[in-house]
């Protein structure tokens, strides 16, 4: 515990004295200059779009005497550090017109400001690994992507709405297991692997109704990134994956309201500036309402049953000065859904960051957030009179607190990160009230606590013109803390059984029950071949000390959070990924790319069968331990411009895992694995219809694994399937795939009109296609001696929809 406590004062330390870094950026200013007599000058700035203020994430700028530059970070700051002299500073973002300026940099360091403005005929371009002209070829980032907003309103989706989680499965690498299915699988890592962050609070359940919209309204959505591979040292907790999704910081030129109306929910969002255009403030809300639409038609048994979803976001940010930027941030959001008996589940999350600026080459951004997941069942969601005396209700959550200062240090060729984090984990694995004939009473499960900490550096080191390293080390400390119970299980008992406890030990508030700490090395290097080609190679160790407990793949509300424990390993991964990236015709029209990956996986988590998950004291006496592994490789081809644009993603990948106790020791694939993934994104804008633009999207999947039973007996003249051989997911169900086909109407301009509207038509499942979810055996009805197999389908017909999009 002491070496946790240590970790934490370093933090608040680094925090609290931020004043002395200042004589770090100098000392390093002086060590790393070419010699003493050409000194080192710096200039730096925001780089904001002009029409709202918002800071922009990847500009490019771009020394043209030296060949070097920089790219804005995710606050729109930059920080470019040459000898002293006059340089030409060249500065590009898609969608945006360039800029030329002469910077003379001759005594001293020179801050330089700048705004954006929209090209006057607007770029019909995907933009969805990057945001300036050759970064897929000239950043040393691999196993990235990002999602233009644009291009997601673009994208067919379910219902006619914009969705973030179902566009970043149309990325190479990136799958689910059908529709019904919550979050998303990324290279052979389950849903609970990625590290899904907004305004960089962790959101643990990505999901409205069950897996088919997520949380994130997109009119408050500026910036999605997904992180495959390469990982830097600044992120950590998960494996698999980071999705990195920044919320708008609001219109600081103008008011403005934004909202859509569809088959579905609704959305509204309403931003303006603050304190005359020192700060600005944007909110948004959505609520379905088909549970309102379908009460007419429902039977007296029916009559009031809920099925909903509302959520609400907000951001607000005040320039305190050009050094200091304050931001306040939250999202709030609940799942209502059954008749007699109910769920109801949501997120809530609330981040405050502080941006420094301590010279020209040195920034800061402190985070603290909290966030919270919970979910309820409830045996009377209509609360009936007659049943008011009989019910059952049960809860469960799990809450975090932390803080995060992450320091960025420029120095010419080296971009310094450092920084930490301290995140407590606050596990409440449930608690029940149950009322029999007015006789109430109350039981479940002590909370659980964690106290995770890291400190990291890392380094982007511009080694040549041609190569770059971008190397760094993070440490993770894990403390399983009391109060609680430790439980000791016994050890001699069949593979595959479940254990019983032999000892229980109580521990004190604060006291270590037990401790894990992990070294995570990151690497990764690019080379240029040509100046429209690269190598790119990359190796992380991410350990993760938080584990979901769920042996079901479809999106339930009763999945529960558990802690790394004294019975219970934190799961550790190691990822090598290498990488071809090119750019070919005319203006680089297109980019193309292709990757190869390995990832070893330990400690991951499997069941007993008939394991008991919910409200159960000795739950890890019925968890398994085991190895997996996961290999493929990422074909990947993108057109930018043109009138019909888009991209096609080819994913050949294998995961499996191995546990002691299931499939009789030997590997077998994991339920996400999926062979083959081929998708395909077409954005066409037909010059003759200047009002229409249409879109389209196919996907062809290998069926998931699925465990089916090998014989079958009879028992009191009933036949039973049986898996005889303890063969763990020994069948594939079918083949899935789904053509979804969008146009979009844009309303006509009034001069002098600030009001843009425009109508989108969508088919989701053109060909009604019957993709299985999963397949299930019975015995037949009719003949009790027959078995027969039964094909679950979510979506078993096409499905229409209009949406109706307005912005004043």
């Amino acid at each position: 515990m002491k070496h946790n406590f240590v970790l934490l004062y370093v933090l608040c330390l680094v925090t609290v004295l931020t004043p002395f870094t200042n004589a770090v950026a100098q000392a390093s200013q002086n060590v790393l200059g070419r010699n003493s007599a050409q000194a080192n000058l710096t200039v730096s700035g925001y780089i904001r779009d002009a029409a709202n203020g918002e800071g922009l994430i990847g500009v490019s700028v771009y020394v043209k005497e030296t060949g070097t530059g920089a790219v804005t970070n995710s606050y729109g700051f930059y920080a470019i550090t040459v000898p002293a002299g006059t340089y030409t500073l060249v500065i590009s973002y898609v969608g945006y017109e360039k800029q030329t300026k002469t910077v003379a940099l001759t005594d001293q360091n020179r801050r330089l400001d700048l705004e954006l403005t929209e090209e006057g005929k607007q770029l019909q371009e995907v933009v969805v690994s990057t945001r300036r002209e050759d970064d897929n070829v000239k950043n040393i980032e691999m196993s990235v992507n990002r999602i233009d907003v644009k291009t997601l309103q673009r994208i067919p989706a379910l219902l006619g709405e914009v969705d973030v989680v179902r566009s970043i499965q149309l990325l190479p690498g990136v799958s689910t297991v059908g529709e019904g299915a919550t979050g998303f699988n990324v290279r052979g890592g389950s849903i609970d692997q990625n590290l899904v962050l907004l305004d960089e609070a962790p959101v643990y359940n990505s999901s409205h109704l069950f897996g088919f919209f997520s949380v994130f309204n997109p009119d408050a959505v500026k910036d999605v990134k997904l992180i495959k591979g390469g990982i830097p040292a600044l992120y950590g907790g998960r494996i698999s994956s980071i999705l990195d999704v920044r919320l708008k910081e609001g219109n600081a030129k103008k008011p403005e309201l934004n909202g859509g109306i569809g088959l579905i929910f609704s959305r509204l969002s309403y931003e303006r500036p603050l304190f005359k255009g020192k700060g600005s403030f944007i909110i948004a809300g959505r609520r379905s309402y088909a549970d309102i639409l379908a009460q007419p038609f429902l039977n007296d048994d029916l009559r009031g049953s809920k099925f909903y979803f509302y959520d609400l976001t907000a951001k607000a940010n005040y320039h305190v000065n050009d050094k200091n930027t304050v931001f306040l941030s939250g999202y709030f959001g609940r799942d209502v859904f059954g008749a007699d008996f109910g769920f109801n589940w949501g997120n809530g999350t609330a981040s405050a960051r502080w941006n420094h600026v301590f010279s020209d080459r040195l920034f800061l951004n402190t985070t603290a957030y909290y966030s919270n997941y919970d979910y309820s069942l409830d045996s009377d969601l209509k609360r009936k009179e007659e049943n008011k005396n009989d019910y059952f209700r049960t809860n469960s959550r799990i809450v975090d607190y932390s803080l995060k200062p992450d320091f960025t240090l420029f120095l010419g060729k080296n971009t310094i990160t450092f920084g930490g984090q301290s995140i407590l984990h606050d596990f409440q694995p449930g608690t029940a009230t149950a009322a029999s004939s007015g006789s109430v009473r109350t039981f479940g499960l002590e909370s659980k606590y964690g106290l995770e900490n890291a400190l990291y550096i890392g380094n982007e080191q511009q080694m040549s013109r041609r190569l770059q390293l971008q190397y760094g080390l993070r440490y993770s400390l894990y403390n399983y803390i009391g109060p609680g119970e430790a439980y000791t299980f016994a050890t001699d008992v069949p593979a595959g059984q479940r254990r019983n406890p032999i000892a229980i030990q109580t521990y004190r508030r604060g006291e270590t029950i037990q401790t894990y700490g992990n070294w995570e090395p990151r690497f990764a290097a690019k080379y240029e071949l040509s100046d429209n080609s690269s190598l790119k190679l990359s190796y992380n160790r991410l350990a993760q000390y938080i584990h979901l407990v769920s042996n079901t793949t479809a999106s339930t509300p009763l999945d529960v959070w558990t802690p790394s424990t004294n019975n219970i390993k934190p799961q550790i991964a190691d990822q090598i990924a290498g990488g071809y990236f090119r750019n070919f015709g005319a203006a680089n029209e297109f980019e193309a790319s292709v990757e190869g990956y390995y990832k070893w996986l330990h400690n991951q988590i499997d069941y007993i069968d008939g394991a008991n998950l919910i409200l159960n004291k000795f739950l890890e006496g019925d968890l398994l331990s085991g190895n997996g592994r996961t290999y493929g490789a990422e074909f990947y081809v993108k057109r930018n411009r043109g009138t019909i644009n888009g991209w096609v993603s080819y994913t050949l990948a294998k995961t499996e895992r191995q546990v002691t106790g299931i499939n009789n020791g030997n590997w077998f694939p994991a339920r996400f694995d999926k062979r083959h993934t081929l998708t395909t994104v077409l954005l066409v804008d037909p010059p003759q219809a200047k009002r229409w633009n249409f879109s389209a999207t196919f996907t062809l999947a290998s069926g998931t694994p699925a465990t089916f039973p090998t014989n079958r007996f009879e028992y009191g003249g009933y036949v039973v399937p049986q898996n005889a051989d303890n063969a763990r997911n020994n069948y594939r169900i079918p083949t899935y795939h789904r053509l979804d086909l969008a146009a979009t109407l844009q309303g006509r301009r009034r001069p002098g009109k600030r009001k843009e509207d425009n109508w989108v038509f969508s088919v989701y499942n053109v060909y009604a296609r019957k993709n299985p979810f999963s397949v299930f055996f019975r015995p037949n009805t009719d003949n009790p001696r027959l078995t027969e197999a039964v094909r679950y389908s979510v979506f078993a017909t096409a499905i229409p929809s209009v949406t109706y999009n307005f912005k004043f």
